[in-house]
């Protein structure tokens, strides 16, 4: 009888508000430093829009990229490339047979900025001055068409789309991918650039954002009785993932292994979680009965969390039920309150942080959170970070998207 292969992350990558890789980035979130800032520009007052900040990418692509790279690719592809350098040579440029290698790199709205310009453009010039790249260029499977070309990867090159929760599913699905033998190594993620005003006035419309235009930096507050919402990000996040074999094979240093993916859907609401967090639920028990772990294992959660007034409480409802007394050992974060929601993007990044905590054995903090919400019942890492313990530990990433999608990742030290 053949064993599952165990699945290990041996590169990361990412491009984000608080820096352009992922050293930076984590310096940064360890920190407690916050990403989000006024935006420069005039959005607010020509539109009418009543958020005028969003956690933009800290360095410019055009900083980074080849001017051919720029003009044809979406930003949402530029920042998945950009990841994907860094995470590729983090992982030693490995060598390996382009049929045994692939891609899932995800995006929660895709090349929107391609669109929107497309269509200003066929309004204002006429169509023959609408670019020819412009289908390449929006569509959702672009960045992870990209990161295939500039890999090689012939095993499969996939785009799943579940709105917040992509990035994480894309991750999960790299994972199916090794452990049913269709590749050796694949590279996942996310990856979002939506920091457009339609986009902006969207969520701004749905009163999902925070309006706390005079603090920017102290918008996003998870789990705080005064919480008003998200604070928008973009950026990309990338991990390489291999068996464990193979990279053991050839040297490889190994920072952690994704040993469960649980996934589940609510069927309630396109965009509320169902209030019992029965979903979420089903994810995380999926994930954990994957890894073949108990409950006792779990020291770390990374919580969706985005700082809304319902689903910051119901997710943290879901953890408690799930892992009843035991959570009282778990040390939660909640990091976007530090870099913002990148949407597609976000569940591949805080995959990273997760990976980076068991590793580093410290928690990041949670900042923003001065007046705890009474309701919360779990062990918050607030302002500063938090030592994890020695030995085997395990931690859980979950993200959740519109649509009821929920997704959950366990972690563990390798």
């Amino acid at each position: 009888m053949s064993t599952v292969p165990e699945v290990v992350v041996t590169g990361l990558g990412a491009t984000t508000p608080l820096g352009g890789d992922v050293a930076s980035t984590w310096k940064a979130a360890l920190a407690g430093q916050s990403g989000a800032r006024t935006l420069d520009n005039d959005w607010a007052e020509k539109y009418g829009i009543n958020v005028n900040f969003a956690a933009q990418i800290a360095v410019n692509p055009e900083d980074v990229l080849p001017r051919p790279y720029i003009k044809r690719m979406d930003p949402s592809a530029q920042y998945a490339i950009i990841a994907t350098r860094e995470a590729w040579a983090d992982a030693g440029s490995p060598e390996v047979d382009p049929h045994r290698l692939g891609t899932v790199v995800s995006s929660g709205i895709g090349g929107i900025w391609t669109t929107l310009n497309a269509w200003d453009t066929l309004q204002e010039r006429g169509a023959r001055r609408v670019l020819p790249m412009t289908v390449p260029m929006l569509m959702p499977n672009s960045p992870s068409a990209y990161v295939e070309l500039e890999i090689g990867a012939k095993a499969g090159a996939h785009a799943l789309v579940s709105a917040c929760a992509s990035g994480a599913e894309a991750i999960g699905y790299a994972v199916d991918m090794i452990q049913s033998g269709r590749a050796d190594i694949v590279v996942a993620g996310g990856t979002e650039a939506c920091l457009h005003p339609m986009p902006l006035a969207a969520f701004a419309a749905s009163r999902t954002l925070s309006t706390r235009n005079d603090d920017p930096q102290g918008a996003s507050r998870p789990y705080d009785i005064n919480r008003d919402g998200f604070v928008m990000g973009e950026g990309s996040g990338i991990v390489v993932l291999e068996s464990a074999e193979h990279a053991k094979a050839r040297g490889a240093r190994v920072y952690a292994k994704i040993s469960g993916v649980g996934l589940s859907s609510d069927a309630y609401h396109l965009t509320s979680p169902e209030p019992n967090g029965e979903g979420q639920i089903a994810a995380m028990k999926m994930a954990v009965s994957r890894a073949g772990i108990d409950y006792s294992d779990i020291h770390h959660v990374n919580a969706h969390a985005t700082s809304t007034t319902v689903g910051d409480l119901i997710e943290a409802r879901a953890i408690r039920t799930l892992l009843a007394d035991e959570a009282d050992h778990v040390a939660l974060s909640a990091t976007k309150s530090l870099t913002g929601h990148l949407l597609g993007g976000a569940g591949a990044l805080e995959t990273i942080f997760t990976v980076l905590a068991i590793n580093d054995r410290v928690a990041p903090p949670t900042i923003n959170v001065s007046d705890p919400d009474p309701e919360l019942t779990l062990d918050l890492v607030r302002d500063t970070p938090r030592d994890l313990p020695q030995g085997d530990i395990a931690a859980i990433n979950n993200s959740f998207g519109f649509g009821g999608h929920n997704v959950a990742l366990v972690v563990q030290n390798a």
